[in-house]
């Protein structure tokens, strides 16, 4: 239901941040129970988690030591987050759920939705860290090796020499959570979790890149070394950096290439996790994780088949009229992706002219939401390029939130290592969805709303990337793509990517599908370049679940709207509608249909 990354959790009764402590003396006596542990929970994580701490804007004060440290990875650490979650849920269980009013109850019931299902899978499976969605330790989508480079040039603030010399020990700190990646991994494959071979492949080419890239050209180095610079602080930040890249981070990056190398001899082509040690009911607790739902994988399947149908023939309407008539709806697209007059040049210069390009379409699409929005964020986001050392195993589009204290802006990163994969026609979609009115909107309101800690900084990919969705099919229905037939295909063929989706991530997990099936029936019907569905298929062998999340989310979220739009008849506010279900925050889809039951009923009086 959410990354480990995102909520990360420590051990033991901790005492409520002051600061963040937000209790009223007027609420009622379960209600205060209840956002009292609540904080304290939130000053657990921060504890637990320097590297969230940190990407909050929150390692100051006496937690300011963190913004020396990183997150523990090693087995222990796992073995204390799984002790937690469960005594977290004994806690919860000692607040009474039936006197609970209000937002306290939607607090209660996303948090207990949280405990109580990871506690469920962490009692079953003894591999992949915390609950269930993520097997491999180690993968071209996880470990620290994948993420810290840039959580360090990205989220680690440089204002002062302590900035920068907190920044050198977190380097330090790199290297050992390198090494406590491996004995996971090792543990993992004593279980017999190995990942795919062509997972080994992909994992061993980006720690390889790193390897062969010298201390002078690490973006680590640069990083620190740059920002000290412009900050006009002296020292040898090159050096420190560079002697720390060599001596430690090296040889970890060393062993761990070692122990993935060992396995390839072993690993197997099969790409789904029916294969691994009870297999069938990871991928339930996976697709249940990603979902927040009871569908099987059969129903998921299903849903995908369905609307696939229903999302070609819209394109193929489309299509029609502008005088694309020939081949599947799969086949015309595919020769969309390949039209030159769509495509910028694969240059560092054309590049740079499509982020400008980006920048004007959130500028014009940011007029538009006061008369679809009746809450608006404060934060602003900025569109930057996936560093080039991640590219090529990082999504198409991501997006990482704002500080708390609004230091730092929203990031939406778009991977540009090849321009023919984002031909002009699918970037406004791409755009709306990673920034406004998607995932900056939706998260930058969830940050600035009233909300306990704990609620402000949790995902739930449903609820989340169902928004996102829902924000593209909104920016359609605000007229974005008026006059611009090929951004509309660009909008529905985005959709069609997801319901493709579902038949893939239950294809390969559930039906036993092949690596090589998967992208076949996935470029057939989709129409992607065969190198981005190759991307996009490697990472559902590696999340199982986490791709139905986004296709079954915004199917609720429209049923909701139709929902209350029935309900409420004249009385239909789609602004007041946007505000019950984004500013409660982020929760299971469940709780959602109980947010928005309980506003229909106070709209109706």
């Amino acid at each position: 239901m959410f990354d480990r990354r995102d909520f990360l959790l420590t051990g033991g009764a901790l005492a409520a941040l002051a600061p963040l402590g937000h209790a009223d003396a007027a609420a009622p006596a379960p209600d205060a129970k209840l956002t009292s542990l609540l904080d304290a929970f939130a000053r657990g994580d921060l504890e637990r988690s320097p590297e969230e701490a940190t990407s909050l804007g929150l390692d100051t004060g006496d937690l300011a030591p963190q913004r020396r440290r990183l997150d523990g990875r090693s087995l222990a650490d796992i073995a204390r987050d799984k002790a937690t979650i469960a005594d977290r849920m004994a806690r919860l269980k000692g607040v009474n759920r039936g006197a609970l009013s209000g937002m306290a109850a939607v607090n209660y019931d996303t948090i207990a939705y949280v405990y109580s299902e990871e506690n469920d899978a962490n009692r079953q499976f003894h591999f992949g860290g915390v609950g269930a969605g993520r097997p491999y330790a180690v993968s071209q989508l996880t470990g620290a090796y994948q993420n810290i480079p840039d959580f360090l040039d990205t989220q680690h603030p440089i204002a002062t020499r302590e900035d920068a010399d907190a920044y050198l020990a977190r380097m330090g700190a790199f290297a050992t959570a390198l090494d406590q990646d491996t004995e996971v991994a090792r543990h993992d494959f004593g279980l017999g979790v190995v990942p795919p071979d062509f997972i080994l492949e992909r994992a061993l080419g980006q720690l390889s890149q790193l390897a062969g890239t010298p201390a002078a050209a690490s973006p680590m180095v640069e990083s620190v070394t740059r920002r000290a610079r412009e900050k006009g602080i002296d020292g040898d930040w090159a050096g420190k950096a560079s002697s720390l890249y060599d001596t430690k981070i090296l040889p970890a990056i060393s062993r761990q290439t070692a122990i993935l190398r060992a396995q390839q001899a072993r690993a197997t082509h099969d790409a789904g996790v029916w294969r691994l040690k009870d297999g069938d009911a990871y991928y339930a607790a996976s697709l249940k994780a990603g979902t927040t739902t009871n569908l099987s994988p059969g129903e998921v399947h299903q849903v995908g088949l369905d609307q696939v149908a229903q999302l070609s023939a819209r394109i193929d309407t489309i299509l029609r009229r502008q005088g694309m008539t020939g081949g599947s709806v799969g086949a015309r697209i595919s020769a969309l992706y390949k039209n030159p007059k769509f495509l910028y040049a694969n240059t560092d210069i054309a590049k740079a002219q499509l982020i400008t390009n980006l920048n004007t379409q959130v500028q014009a699409m940011q007029a538009r939401l006061p008369r679809y929005f009746a809450t608006l964020p404060k934060a602003t986001v900025q569109i930057k390029r996936v560093p080039k050392a991640i590219e090529a195993g990082a999504p198409g589009g991501y997006y990482n939130a704002a500080s708390l204290d609004g230091a730092r802006p929203g990031i939406y990163w778009i991977n540009l290592r090849d321009t023919a994969e984002v031909p002009s026609w699918t970037l406004p979609t791409l755009t709306y969805h990673e920034s406004i009115p998607g995932h900056h909107l939706q998260l930058s309101l969830q940050q600035e709303a009233s909300l306990p800690l704990l609620r402000k900084k949790m995902f739930f990919s449903a609820y989340g990337e169902g928004w996102a969705l829902y924000a593209e099919q909104l920016a359609q229905e605000m007229g974005a793509y008026d006059g611009d037939p090929f951004g509309e295909v660009g909008y529905l063929q985005s959709a069609l990517f997801r319901a493709c989706r579902l038949v893939v991530d239950t294809g390969l997990h559930a039906k036993r599908w092949t690596r090589e099936q998967a992208i076949s029936w996935m470029a057939e019907h989709d129409g992607d370049q065969v190198s981005a569905v190759t991307t996009e298929v490697e990472r559902y062998c590696v999340w199982p679940g986490q791709a139905c999340s986004y296709k079954i989310g915004v199917n609720t979220w429209n049923r909701l709207r139709d929902k209350a739009r029935a309900a409420l008849g004249g009385r239909f506010d789609l602004r007041r509608f946007h505000d019950a279900g984004l500013l409660a925050g982020a929760m299971p889809l469940a709780v959602l249909e109980n947010v928005i039951d309980d506003w229909i009923k106070r709209e109706q009086g």
